[in-house]
This record gives structure tokens, sequence and C-alpha cells, in this order.
């Protein structure tokens, strides 16, 4: 089995308080440690900052579901080959809308997904921004306004897809490997 990154990664007990605290939570919640924790804390200060903006965006109430927020990140991280961001965030996608079938048909070809065509013009959006935001302008912006989005979703969609651009990129960078957990959650019943 391929190893979590080309990096090291360091040990729980090397963490600061607050890093291994975050990481622990998580392990109890889930059962398992993501890698993305690992591969970050070795950087405690880049692990804290990303976590931070992750959870502002991600776990803030507003116009988008938790479920289309994942959406985004599994369409944009799909447009930019991140195995990491797809397989993990397709599995909380798969919890999110309680729909096993969804993370993949967006990461394959979200225009067929199980979708609403609001949901279809935001990963629209998100992946032309994803991928050409030098053709990015105001018609994007017209189209999700057109389609039931406030200035508050739309600065939301263009967040995610940035924050999760970063992310690609350092999965990429550190060859981060999906835990196995990942590819069953959201698909089959979890034990009690």
């Amino acid at each position: 089995m391929k190893p979590p990154s080309r990096y090291d990664l360091p040990t729980l007990s090397e963490l600061p308080d607050d890093v291994r605290a975050r990481i622990e939570a998580v392990q109890e919640k889930s059962g398992f440690v993501p890698n993305v924790f690992l591969v970050l804390a070795r950087r405690p200060d880049e692990f804290r900052a990303f976590f931070a903006y992750h959870d502002a965006l991600m776990e803030r109430d507003g116009g988008l579901t938790k479920a289309e927020r994942e959406m985004i990140v599994v369409a944009t991280s799909a447009a930019n080959d991140c195995t990491y961001c797809v397989v993990a965030h397709g599995a909380i996608l798969r919890i999110y809308a309680k729909n096993p079938r969804l993370a993949d048909q967006i990461a394959v070809h979200y225009p067929g997904a199980e979708i609403t065509d609001r949901q279809r013009v935001m990963l629209d959006v998100a992946v032309k921004l994803a991928v050409r935001p030098q053709a990015f302008g105001q018609d994007d912006l017209d189209r999700l306004r057109d389609a039931g989005f406030d200035d508050e979703d739309v600065w939301d969609i263009g967040a995610i897809t940035g924050l999760f651009a970063l992310s690609n990129r350092m999965a990429h960078l550190t060859d981060m490997t999906p835990n196995e957990a990942f590819y069953l959650l959201g698909r089959v019943p979890r034990e009690r």
C-alpha cells in the first residue's frame, strides 16, 4: 500500500496540544485520522490557518447546504485531478446528501448528475473558476444570480473553489493518499 504522503508525517505526540486535540477529536468522531490532518500538521501554523478557513467556509450558515458545499469541492477537485479530495470529500458528500451515487456522478460528469438546475449552474461556475479563472467574469456572476444565488452565496462558491484549489495543489505536492476508510463511507451502513 502506498504511504499517505511523500513527506514524513509527525506523530501525534510530537504535535502542539491544540493541533493534537483537533486531530484526536476528528479521530474520535470518524474512527480514523484522515491523512490530510497529519500531512498538514507537519507545519502547525499552516494547519491552524487552513482549518480555520476551512471551518469558516464549510460550517457556516448560509444559502448553500453542506451537501452543496461538498459538491463544489468534489466537482472542482475532479477538474483538478485531485484524487485525495475527490475521495475524501466524495465520502462526506455521500453522507450529507444521503445518496451513495451522487459523489461519483459529480466527480465523473456533474452535468449528468442527479442534481437540480440551480446546482448545475453552481458547479458550472465553480469548475470554470477552478480551471480557467482568467475566463471568469460578469456573465458567470449573472448566471449565478439568475439561478437564485445571492452575493453571499456567490462569495461562498468562489471561496470554497479557491480554498480547495490550494488543497488540491498541496495534495499533489505531497502525493497525499486517501485513507481506505473514505472509500466505504456513505456507501454502506455504519456499524454501531
